[in-house]
């Protein structure tokens, strides 16, 4: 299928040249003051792990800013809030430690990268500091930071991300429902009994 492939990275250097002079140096391997204060602003992450293999996966997690507890300049603990149990990211870090994360900040069009070892924390007294409406979560992710960085605009700069105009108007949105009704065919749920499982899920389980 793809034939005409870079293979080394004198070949990927030579294609799109070298990273500039700013870009060289903005790797810390702490967390400053300013990485702080992103945290705290920041309500969505996505987290990137892979298995033993190197099998990839995305997963987000959102709460309200600040639901990431900053322990200290070189730690971060992100609370497992409820979801469908699959735990793809928790089963990935027990045979891969490795973890990265994008910090977001609605209508801002730069994000915050993290990157470090991660644990799988039950810890009751560091877990209560995620509280959340009267729930502690059971289990979060820790992470030693490794490296931190502001990544730049561009990527949400071209897809207008944060544009409400650029957005499905409700008619044109696509139906999730659907999408999983379809794939989960062997289920022999309809459209409309995936839709009232994800509407419970999303009412009354969200904590």
């Amino acid at each position: 299928m793809f034939k005409d492939t870079v293979a080394t990275v004198e070949e990927l250097e030579a294609l799109v040249g070298k990273p500039g002079k700013i870009a060289s140096h903005k790797v810390i391997s702490t967390l400053d003051q300013h990485c702080f204060d992103f945290i705290r602003h920041s309500p969505f992450i996505t987290i990137s792990t892979s298995d033993a293999q190197g099998r990839c996966d995305v997963s987000p997690r959102g709460d309200q800013p600040g639901f990431v507890h900053i322990v200290d300049e070189h730690h971060i603990l992100i609370p497992e809030r409820p979801g469908n149990k699959r735990v793809d990211s928790m089963r990935n870090l027990l045979e891969n430690p490795h973890i990265g994360i994008l910090f977001m900040i609605p209508g801002m069009e730069e994000s915050l990268r993290i990157n470090g070892r991660a644990f799988i924390v039950k810890d009751s007294s560091m877990l209560q500091k995620t509280e959340a409406n009267g729930h502690v979560p059971t289990l979060g992710i820790g992470v030693e930071v490794e490296e931190a960085f502001i990544h730049c605009a561009k990527a949400f700069k071209r897809s207008k991300l944060w544009h409400p105009a650029s957005w499905l108007k409700r008619e044109e949105q696509l139906k999730p429902a659907k999408m999983m009704a379809a794939h989960a065919k062997s289920t022999r749920m309809s459209e409309q009994d995936v839709a009232a499982s994800l509407h419970e899920s999303y009412t009354k389980r969200l904590y």
